[in-house]
């Protein structure tokens, strides 16, 4: 489902095997602006480092190969591949091995401040993009297509796994677009909060918020 496995970096870092002793040094580690990036672009593929470089320009090649080292070494990438190229080594890297699922077991140790305190952090991720597109000269969001909205939906299971697997359908069918001349990258962030089971304190509006 999208909401684990296309966006579940906000508690992803629970798989991490870095040795760290505490919860926000793990989301300190991974909620990092590049290192999210970086995953982003790794999520359901494969890429060279050359490739990596041609999803996000913006990052110096120094500090890619940096945050690269840092993420093989926590466990979350992993090399899978490596060839000669004009005398160097050039690898290929891809997400660990349910890298981005989450068990059970591990969401049951995640106490409520554990969540609260990945949330903070994935929110400043958000916070700080959107700081950056705010402060582009040109910027028009509704020609750019940018916008943030919060719509209360009543659905039982059935229903919510149905619209759960359309949107993961519909992201899917575009998650492989190479970068291009002609593309744009967009930050499409997934955020589901399930309300009291009997309804209670629920609003009447179907739309809290939009832009």
């Amino acid at each position: 489902m999208i909401l684990i496995d296309f966006y579940n970096i906000i508690i992803l870092y629970n798989k991490m095997k870095c040795g760290c002793s505490r919860m926000d040094d793990k989301a300190k580690l991974l909620l990092h602006p590049v290192r999210i990036r970086i995953i982003q672009a790794l999520i359901g593929r494969e890429r060279t480092v050359q490739r990596l470089q041609e999803w996000s320009p913006d990052i110096p090649s120094p500090t890619l190969y940096r945050r690269l080292q840092t993420l093989t070494g926590a466990g979350i990438l992993r090399v899978v591949g490596t060839k000669q190229v004009r005398g160097a080594v050039e690898k290929t890297y891809a997400l660990a091995e349910h890298g981005s699922e989450l068990s059970e077991e591990e969401l049951k140790r995640m106490n409520p401040d554990d969540h609260m305190r990945s949330f903070i952090t994935f929110l400043s991720h958000l916070i700080g993009e959107f700081g950056e597109y705010t402060g582009q000269k040109d910027m028009d969001m509704r020609r750019d297509g940018a916008g943030y909205r919060v719509v209360n939906l009543y659905l039982s299971d059935s229903e919510f796994k149905q619209m759960a697997e359309e949107i993961r359908l519909a992201v899917h069918k575009h998650l492989n677009h190479p970068p291009s001349p002609e593309r744009r990258r967009f930050s499409l962030a997934t955020i589901l909060i399930p309300g009291s089971p009997n309804g209670a304190g629920e609003t009447s509006s179907d739309e809290e918020d939009q832009h």
